[in-house]
């Protein structure tokens, strides 16, 4: 297997641990109570968590330059509080909970987002790197 190959799967396990850590371990009642809320600094506080943590995927695939990883943070502050906020406000209308269809499908598509959003940033940290 090609040595980018390699790196580029390393990059996206470290992003999917450090999704797990910072979605089910680091996430407090502020954060996931008030996400919900356009503009909550609960909301605010969850996605700069994720963004504080994408770092560790450098330890794998580093940016070309700071501008980069800046512009990258940027990318992801923003899809995650957003796909976020739509999954919270789609569960309110839905009235959805753990019993329900909807709050599993809401849950499941949530972190599809995520993790294709992490496919994105190895994808724009491989082109940086060409």
């Amino acid at each position: 297997m090609p040595e980018i190959a390699i790196l580029c799967l390393a990059a996206i396990a470290i992003l999917m641990v450090k999704h797990t850590v910072a979605d089910f371990f680091l996430q407090t009642p502020f954060q996931y109570c008030n996400k919900g809320t356009y503009g909550h600094p609960g909301g605010f506080v969850h996605a700069g968590i994720h963004v504080a943590m994408t770092p560790l995927a450098y330890l794998a695939l580093a940016p070309a330059s700071l501008l980069l990883a800046l512009w990258i943070a940027l990318g992801e502050f923003v899809v995650h509080y957003h796909v976020d906020w739509a999954k919270e406000q789609f569960g309110r209308r839905t009235k959805a909970t753990p019993q329900t269809a909807s709050y599993w499908h809401a849950l499941g598509l949530d972190q599809l987002a995520h993790g294709l959003t992490y496919v994105g940033i190895v994808a724009v940290l491989v082109w940086a790197m060409n």
